[in-house]
């Protein structure tokens, strides 16, 4: 047994609810398929009704049997024990001990009551049916002399809620709220909402609580309502809905707390997400901590998970695996749902899914999708299901808010690389150029163990084949042509594309024609001319301005001798100076050039 100081539960729940009166009865947990549920329990009072004894002793120990169905399966099982005084919080059941997960305190009419929680689902299938005992539950040290009896509130007792399965059972919801909330003379009457009821049929329903302290003696305007219509049954009668009676047993001597259930479908509002119930006693004090509801629902309940993709370096195409679910669901999830996909914020698509998804039944894909290039590297990739792109839905769910999944990705970029200019030389002839393509090497490294490899396209590339080999004496015909170098790092890679360009260089001429045949400046040469600047037209004047001669790219070299003018053809031109004039008809010259040669024998 362990007591725990009524000053530290009202520390903590007035950090997270700031009161010390107790804790609002809302939705804990829901289950959806072919669910029913049962409750027993027992009390720790030893006589009927404290209104009219003020006897102070209080059991430790009750028992209470469990009787389920052959083929009734335990799906959850929760323990909830209540009484005087700020708190037993360590029990045991069968002989196991059993600690409070959460705690509802409540203070009332100067004096304190709490109502205890703890999962016992593994106790309760390990044991089936049969006796179960809870024991070490002291309360007696607090209701001694602490003003209980004379205020005829010393009570003590426990319950287990036992949700079942059964596929012979109908396809249901079972909502279970809990907390600690309460009705006196003082506060006669209290009003409580019932959230997250999908209702597509009222066939069946019923509606269960678990109440304490009510004295089956006191019987003065004592109601339970229901959508505002009073409920009652054959143990439970109009004006004394908490009269120590278990609903499920059809016991009256459950002493000082109730475990009922009743018949609610003539009061159920189909489609109405909420309900409401009312308790009111002008008189008794009672206190409530756990509502259970069980409702007719078909529908499904989508779901969504993906696997992280795969990242492919510098590609910002992702291949996602997904799964969209239909678990927990009380009908199939037609085909044709859509899923959304956003990256941040920023809608990415939309894809349908393809076929009927039955109950706890799934479909899985993969789908493409490629991020925008405003998004950075790292970021949040999110699906949602059942959700188009401006955030509608389509299908009514059990569930409308758990839609969505996501997790943060990373892509992968190369290392940052400068911008490399073009290389250029000048012209082989026939548009022939050498390139030391080597240069570049250590420029686009970023770390010395980076990996640089050449290739002539992206392709080549990307694939890592045919790599250029000869990285000094590069040679090409094209012009301008796109050079492509790889980077490899260590997780990724970068490309980077630089030019080749072949240029026209300016021609050297010598001016010195000695035309005499001794193999030495017998012509006119220009060095860088034929076979590169192939339009190219050359004249030669005399002095007096006459043209004496004329060639181009399929002429020989002058050699001093006349093919135009007054003169001979073939004549020998008279030793002296004359004047040239070399058109190249080249985008990047458009000026002729002109200049002298000395001729001589």
């Amino acid at each position: 047994m362990k007591t725990t100081l009524w000053l530290f539960y009202c520390i903590l729940f007035w950090l997270t609810n700031a009161n010390c009166v107790g804790q609002d009865v809302a939705l804990w947990q829901q289950f959806n398929g072919r669910y029913d549920f049962t409750v027993v329990g027992n009390t720790l009072n030893t006589v009927s009704g404290n209104n009219l004894n003020n006897l102070c002793t209080i059991l430790n120990t009750s028992a209470a049997s469990l009787t389920l169905q052959d083929n009734d399966q335990v799906e959850k099982a929760f323990i909830y024990w209540a009484g005087s005084g700020t708190g037993d919080f360590e029990i045991k059941l069968n002989g196991q001990l059993v600690n409070s997960e959460r705690n509802f305190p409540l203070f009332r009419n100067n004096l304190d009551y709490f109502s205890a929680y703890a999962d016992v689902t593994n106790i309760i299938k390990a044991n089936g049916n049969g006796l179960y005992t809870v024991s070490e539950l002291d309360l007696q040290p607090f209701i001694t002399g602490s003003g209980y009896c004379q205020n005829r509130t010393n009570f003590g007792g426990w319950a287990i809620l036992i949700v079942y399965k059964n596929n012979a059972l109908p396809v249901n919801q079972l909502n279970v709220y809990d907390g600690l909330q309460a009705v006196s003379q003082a506060q006669n009457t209290l009003t409580l909402t019932l959230n997250n009821m999908n209702v597509v049929d009222n066939l069946g329903a019923k509606l269960g609580f678990i109440a304490w302290e009510g004295d089956a003696d006191l019987a003065n305007e004592e109601t339970f309502k229901f959508n505002g219509f009073d409920l009652t049954n054959a143990i439970n009668p109009l004006n004394n809905a908490f009269n120590s009676t278990n609903s499920f047993t059809g016991s009256d001597q459950l002493y000082n707390m109730d475990l009922d259930v009743y018949d609610i479908e003539d009061f159920i509002e189909v489609s109405n997400p909420t309900a409401t119930i009312e308790l009111v006693s002008l008189q008794d004090f009672v206190m409530i901590s756990t509502v259970i509801s069980k409702l007719n629902n078909q529908l499904p309940d989508a779901t969504i998970t993906f696997e992280s993709p795969e990242i492919q370096c510098n590609s910002r195409v992702l291949s996602v695996p997904y799964t969209v679910f239909n678990t927990n669901s009380t009908d199939q999830l037609p085909s044709g749902i859509p899923v959304s996909i956003f990256a941040n914020t920023t809608y990415v698509t939309t894809f349908l899914t393809q076929n009927s998804i039955p109950i706890d039944g799934f479909e899985s894909g993969i789908i493409s999708i490629t991020i925008p290039e405003n998004l950075p590297l790292d970021f949040e990739l999110k699906f949602i299901v059942d959700q188009t792109e401006n955030g509608v839905g389509i299908q009514k769910e059990l569930d409308e808010n758990n839609n969505d999944f996501s997790q943060p990705i990373v892509l992968f970029s190369g290392p940052a690389t400068p911008t490399l200019e073009t290389l250029k030389t000048c012209n082989l002839l026939l548009g022939r150029g050498i390139f030391d393509l080597s240069i570049y090497e250590d420029i686009v490294k970023m770390n010395p163990t980076d990996e640089v490899t050449f290739y002539n396209n992206a392709a080549d590339a990307n694939a890592q084949e045919n790599p250029i080999v000869d990285l000094t004496s590069y040679e090409t015909f094209s012009s301008p042509q796109q050079i492509v170098i790889r980077v490899n790092t260590e997780f990724c890679f970068n490309i980077v594309p630089f030019y080749l360009e072949i240029k026209n260089c300016p021609p050297k001429i010598y001016n010195l024609v000695t035309a005499n045949n001794d193999g030495s400046n017998d012509t006119f040469f220009i060095e860088g001319l034929r076979d590169i600047f192939m339009d190219f037209k050359l004249e030669i004047y005399n002095r007096w301005g006459n043209l004496v001669w004329e060639g181009n790219n399929q002429t020989e070299d002058w050699n001093g001798f006349a093919n135009k003018g007054p003169r001979i053809m073939g004549d020998k031109v008279t030793p002296g100076t004359y004047y040239y004039i070399l058109h190249l008809n080249d985008r990047d010259y458009s000026k002729a050039m002109t200049g002298f040669i000395h001729v001589t024998n």
